[in-house]
């Protein structure tokens, strides 16, 4: 029963939460200059067809109307239409989420199936030379842009060797260098903490009993000590993917991935309100949502833990 109640409390507070981001988007990206019906119209248009695009987007009245008319399309599900193409706006999302959760996906699991082991293998060997070579690398992931990752992949392999094509889409070899791109800095971040929790938890006494009891060293690692030390791993690396849904407008930008980040990139040079707007809301709510997801896999990796 308690655990069904978090679960609507939850839920519930995401309400106010959208609402909240949804207003902020709406007041900030009119503040910032540009009209969006010459922006579309071009330099040369006449104040007349300007005027009236102005009137046929609804960006001529107050400000006040405009937001009451954007908060009720939005409780309708109404994200309006792009000025730009005209097409709707939940149709230019649907078409293009569909690559940035590819993307997103991708760098998640290559940041776990590399930044996990490394972080494991590192608490093994503390202050050896394996340890040193692999926190030195978490430091340069963590430190280092990602867009200047990118640029020296892009380098290396699409220019220098040639085995990986720079920019596109289209196929799984368009996909290696933008996911290790956006990777580095959650991969870095997965090994340091591992390895930190790692070695707090080795030291504890649950792990020299189940060793006292004969149980091989692998099962004592992987099912006692890792399966304790994931849990303020999850959190971060939960929070990690929803940046990595955000974070990954540079990366696509750079590499011509035809994703939200180049879709949200287009209409701010374009001011097409409806766009960015729907873009926000839509990454807003896949990361509380991501956040939510993490709490409840608190009560998997530790049963004290109730809600």
């Amino acid at each position: 029963m308690h655990l069904y109640k978090y679960f609507a409390t939850r839920v519930l507070a995401l309400i106010p939460v959208g609402l909240i981001i949804a207003s902020i988007v709406f007041f900030l990206i009119r503040m910032a200059p540009g009209d969006p019906a010459e922006i579309v119209l071009g330099m040369y248009a006449s104040p007349q067809a300007v005027s009236q695009l102005r009137a046929e987007m609804g960006i001529d009245q107050p400000i006040h109307v405009q937001y009451g008319r954007f908060l009720g399309n939005l409780v309708r599900g109404d994200l309006g239409k792009s000025y730009r193409t005209n097409r709707l706006v939940t149709a230019e999302l649907s078409r293009a989420f569909g690559p940035t959760a590819m993307l997103a996906s991708a760098a998640f699991l290559l940041a776990l199936l590399i930044g996990i082991p490394a972080g494991v293998i590192s608490s093994l060997r503390p202050y050896s030379w394996l340890d040193n070579g692999v926190m030195l690398m978490a430091i340069f992931g963590v430190s280092m842009p990602g867009f200047w990752l990118a640029l020296i992949l892009m380098l290396l392999f699409a220019l220098y060797l040639g085995v990986l094509p720079a920019a596109g889409f289209g196929t799984p070899a368009h996909l290696v260098l933008p996911a290790v791109a956006l990777s580095g800095g959650t991969m870095a971040v997965a090994a340091r903490m591992v390895r930190s929790e790692m070695l707090e938890v080795m030291g504890q006494d649950f792990i020299r009993v189940a060793r006292s009891k004969g149980l091989r060293e692998q099962l004592v690692i992987y099912r006692h000590a890792l399966k304790n030390a994931m849990l303020p791993v999850v959190t971060s690396l939960g929070v990690r993917f929803g940046t990595l849904l955000g974070g990954a407008v540079v990366t696509e930008t750079i590499f011509a991935w035809p994703g939200l980040g180049t879709l949200m990139i287009n209409a701010v040079y374009m001011r097409d309100y409806p766009i960015i707007q729907g873009v926000v809301i839509l990454l807003a709510t896949i990361y509380v949502t991501v956040n939510l997801v993490v709490d409840f896999c608190y009560a998997w990796l530790d049963p004290r833990i109730r809600y």
